[in-house]
């Protein structure tokens, strides 16, 4: 792997810094798939004409953007890359098939039940009516990433297990001739349970990345309320900004 890394020492930026972009960079490529086990920081170091100290805090960043992990006796292991998504409407499933990520989904649970007064002043309809509550595992590359929930009006659609086994909610939605349109929504980050932890192959405690949306069509009227936890190791929200 050194011999693939070239260091201009006269830069600015930290050397550090210069071995982990490059570690990164093989490892989103392809070219450390995952599993490659990394050679030891000492050797690196040496390979690379770098202190250990530097190659050590190389490697620390690199594990925490959860692309490496350490494990006492085995070393260094490379992990998947983290998934970025981009903050546009469309759907997890979409958006990790799109960049080959072989999605999966697991059904937890899909049934019709009378909405809450919670949940019916989220799809804006009157208590009691029936909606579609849907729990998913979606998994990419067969590491679980995210628990997603979901409510939509029952009065709208039908959704079968089998369909959502097999593709993403908007594009069922879309099917339906539902043309969505915008949406709401709020990101935040807490700490798994110990439930939530075992269902995403996490550690009680881990820190995890939520949101929250409200998508509408193109008419303005609720199509679905999402409520989803993702593995904050595996996956991150991207955004781009302008100046206006």
């Amino acid at each position: 792997m050194a011999h693939s890394i070239t260091l201009d020492r006269g830069s600015p930026v930290p050397l550090y810094f210069q071995v982990a972009q490059h570690v990164e960079q093989s490892i989103e490529a392809g070219a450390l798939p995952r599993g490659t086990r990394l050679p030891n920081e000492i050797e690196l170091a040496k390979q690379l004409g770098v202190s250990r100290p530097t190659m050590r805090k190389a490697m620390e960043y690199l594990v925490g953007k959860g692309l490496v992990v350490r494990q006492r006796g085995v070393g260094t292991r490379v992990v998947s890359p983290k998934v970025r998504r981009s903050l546009e409407l469309s759907s997890l499933f979409d958006d990790l098939d799109a960049i080959g990520q072989r999605p999966t989904t697991r059904v937890l649970s899909n049934t019709i039940e009378d909405a809450s007064a919670d949940v019916a002043e989220l799809l804006g309809v009157p208590k009691g009516s029936p909606v579609i509550a849907i729990s998913r595992l979606r998994s990419a590359l067969d590491q679980p990433i995210a628990r997603l929930h979901n409510y939509l009006s029952a009065s709208r659609l039908s959704v079968s297990t089998d369909a959502l086994e097999t593709q993403g909610l908007y594009q069922l939605l879309r099917r339906s001739g539902v043309q969505l349109h915008s949406a709401t929504q709020v990101i935040g980050a807490r700490t798994a349970t110990a439930a939530e932890a075992r269902m995403l192959g996490e550690s009680k405690g881990a820190a995890l990345l939520t949101m929250q949306r409200t998508a509408y069509d193109d008419h303005g009227t609720v199509v679905e309320y999402g409520n989803h936890i993702y593995s904050a190791l595996r996956y991150s929200f991207h955004m781009s900004l302008l100046s206006i």
